[in-house]
């Protein structure tokens, strides 16, 4: 059916169907006349069911099938022809139960947003500056022996546990003089200064020997994951069954052997290459982020209202989550939720006008991600589940939509990539301390 455009209110367009009675009972009539030889009903011969018959069981339902049918057939044909940001929405105008009693025509309603028009900008103009820094000894240094001390050994001592030391200990936990839920061990593993048990815990088993049976004090943070626990001080009955002293790692070729290297040059070699792809890593994130401040200053176009929304309630139903849950960002806790929506908002605003100039500039230069990609991205992913392979591909196989949140990221880094190859990109000498810098922070 043709359809009638009624609004025009920036990227979004609405338009108005009608589909006459008459075509709705004749395309009913045609489905009746086409199912009827095929219909089974008790007292009839297969085949010879009467039309009218059929008609009064099942016509209602036919009908709203060919409703269905030429509702998204005439929505199909309306946007046929338009570069459309988001799925059409239907609203009915018409009174339904009057359009199945053959006594009113079906109107409806089709709004959807278009993709803007602009032109991108020239990214053979963008400057860039990579920020880049070397590996150095120190570095290296530094990470192995974060490494050695991973990987070092304990041997039982007599007297007192000192900063560094590992205990084995049995422990029982109360508030309120009654044992808590997930607040007991027998046989647990502490090393002093780790920092893996909630403050104080650690630092009062200094000065413990074997055998000691004593009770220390604590104060769960406020911030504790488990919400009966926040905050509340509670006592922990300790028994200390071993004290081991940690025994000096050397990084030699035995060590390095240990780990599954030929040699300690060989492991100081694979430090190396790992720092400096952790630092390659980071100069590229900070180019992007350059590029990404350049390209939203270079454009301003109306954005799809449908696209900014769906962006803004993904944002905002994470912010809500960590609202709940205590764990906002510090830079936001004191903040409105007015002042909140509105920072987030514009935050959506600016990753959808990006993701709609990379995905323009990627279209006119025929950017794409290749099948092989898009397979061992998937591959990839799949790796990450242990003895679930074959099932994780399987999702993938049977979900387009899961497959293009595969492959929104690889076409993102593919025009970025294409975009800093022709841009004007140059480095610029900073410390690890000054990559790794939170460029947002105050």
């Amino acid at each position: 059916m043709p359809s009638i455009e009624t609004q025009e209110d920036g990227l979004r367009r609405t338009f108005r169907v009608v589909i006459p009675s008459a075509d709705l009972q004749a395309e009913v009539e045609a489905k009746i006349a086409e199912t009827a030889p095929r219909i089974q009903l008790k007292g009839f011969r297969t085949g010879k069911v009467p039309a009218s018959h059929v008609r009064k069981v099942y016509g209602a339902a036919i009908l709203r099938d060919v409703i269905n049918e030429q509702v998204e057939k005439s929505t199909k044909e309306t946007v046929a022809d338009l570069r459309v940001a988001s799925q059409p929405t239907f609203e009915l105008e018409s009174d339904l139960a009057q359009v199945e009693a053959g006594a009113a025509d079906l109107a409806f309603k089709v709004a959807v947003d278009l993709m803007p028009e602009f032109e991108p900008v020239d990214v053979a103009g963008i400057a860039i500056e990579k920020p880049v820094a070397p590996v150095s000894d120190a570095q290296i240094e530094e990470t192995l022996e974060q490494i050695a001390k991973s990987n070092r050994r304990f041997e039982s001592k007599e007297g007192a546990a000192a900063e560094g030391d590992a205990l084995t200990i049995d422990f029982l936990g109360k508030i309120d003089g009654e044992a808590f839920e997930g607040g007991a061990a027998e046989n647990a593993t502490v090393i002093i200064g780790d920092k893996r048990f909630i403050p104080g815990f650690e630092e009062q088993l200094v000065g413990f020997v074997k055998g000691d049976e004593k009770t220390i004090t604590v104060t769960f943070p406020e911030d504790y994951p488990v919400e009966t626990l926040k905050g509340k001080p509670a006592t922990f009955d300790v028994t200390v069954k071993d004290v081991r002293a940690p025994v000096d790692v050397k990084i030699d070729d035995e060590f390095a052997t240990s780990l599954g290297f030929p040699d300690a040059a060989a492991l100081r070699k694979a430090v190396s290459d790992r720092i400096a792809q952790d630092h390659a890593a980071l100069s590229r994130q900070k180019a992007k982020r350059a590029l990404f401040d350049k390209l939203d200053a270079a454009h301003a176009f109306d954005l799809p209202k449908a696209m900014v929304e769906a962006e803004f309630e993904g944002i905002w139903r994470q912010i809500e989550q960590d609202m709940k849950s205590g764990q906002l960002d510090a830079d936001d806790a004191g903040k409105s939720e007015d002042e909140l929506r509105a920072e987030y908002r514009r935050i959506a605003e600016r990753r959808v006008r990006l993701g709609l100039v990379l995905a323009e500039i990627g279209r006119r230069n025929n950017v794409e991600v290749r099948n092989e990609e898009l397979v061992a991205a998937i591959q990839e992913e799949a790796r990450r589940f242990p003895g679930r392979e074959r099932e994780v591909v399987n999702f993938y196989q049977q979900n387009p939509g899961a497959v293009a949140q595969i492959r929104a990221p690889l076409y993102e880094e593919k025009v970025v990539d294409f975009i800093l190859e022709l841009a004007q990109v140059t480095t610029k000498d900073v410390t690890r301390e000054e990559l790794m810098a939170d460029p947002d922070a105050a």
